[in-house]
């Protein structure tokens, strides 16, 4: 089996642990995002995560909390065969020898890489997830537009057309690129700083899940104004539209909601991210490696 069929399979099941894990946070934190802003003297929608998780299981049960997996589930495996195989690719370009450890620098420059080519794939998935994750919070309650992904995309698509489903796909780069950089960077300098040197190839399970975690933290952490603005645009209305830009979108929210309306769902976000990334690196590295 060749490098590159290797990475689709393991980034395949590597992708399908961090969204099992996951993707309940990843409701919560969509939630959270896309509550309109209350009227002066009218508490919020949600008050918090907490209030968001029991809400949600009140109204739609706990499979409320997997409500849009369907999309992300259907293309995980493209998702990320593009990702761990650019990435692969970028370190055997960048590598300076057969079998010789990359630095940090150079996966910071190879999560890029695979940022980029991940962000036209992400953009019309998240459209689809976000879309479905918040159409109760947007509608209010028993106000559901619908029915499951496929009927997102074909609304989006008689609405607007094919081009709907890249909306937002500026802020998705945004958020891709740095992000993946950040996430593979870090994930090295943890594992070469539990390794105590460039060979990581003897760490155990239990510091993979420890790297794979704090780079998933490092993701968010860098780049999470970004994802709000994204999720505003990408259930923002079509034809009437609230926002006519990703800078517009960022200018209204900071005006009406100061910084930490930037920061909404981010509690949720870091919450899902140390174990579904800790889950999805693990995975990832197991399955390559039973793979030679």
């Amino acid at each position: 089996m060749g490098d590159v069929a290797k990475d689709l399979t393991a980034g395949t099941v590597g992708g399908v642990a961090q969204l099992v894990v996951g993707h309940p946070f990843d409701t919560i934190k969509v939630k959270l995002q896309s509550q309109p802003t209350p009227v002066a003297g009218q508490p919020p929608r949600y008050t918090g995560a907490m209030d968001a998780v029991r809400q949600t299981i009140a109204s739609e049960g706990p499979r409320g909390l997997y409500k849009g997996m369907g999309a992300p589930l259907a293309t995980v495996a493209a998702f990320n065969a593009v990702l761990f195989t650019v990435r692969g690719q970028m370190e055997a370009y960048l590598r300076s020898a057969p079998g010789i450890p990359l630095t940090v620098s150079q996966q910071v420059v190879c999560g890029a890489g695979a940022g980029v080519a991940v962000s036209f794939l992400a953009c019309p998935t998240e459209l689809i997830k976000c879309r479905l994750q918040a159409q109760s919070s947007m509608s209010g309650a028993g106000a559901v537009k619908y029915s499951g992904p496929i009927d997102v995309a074909k609304h989006v698509l008689s609405e607007v057309g094919a081009k709907g489903l890249l909306k937002g796909l500026g802020p998705t780069l945004a958020r891709e690129v740095p992000g993946n950089a950040a996430m593979f960077g870090v994930y090295e300098l943890v594992k070469q700083y539990l390794a105590g040197g460039q060979d990581t190839s003897t760490l155990g399970r239990g510091s993979l899940i420890m790297a794979g975690g704090i780079a998933g933290a490092s993701f968010w952490g860098a780049v999470y104004p970004t994802d709000v603005v994204k999720s505003v645009i990408q259930i923002d209305d079509f034809k009437n539209p609230k926002y006519s830009g990703s800078f517009n979108a960022f200018k209204k929210i900071l005006a009406s909601e100061g910084v930490k309306g930037l920061y909404k769902g981010f509690g949720p976000a870091m919450a899902r991210s140390v174990p579904a990334n800790g889950a999805c690196f693990l995975a990832y590295e197991l399955t390559r490696s039973s793979l030679g």
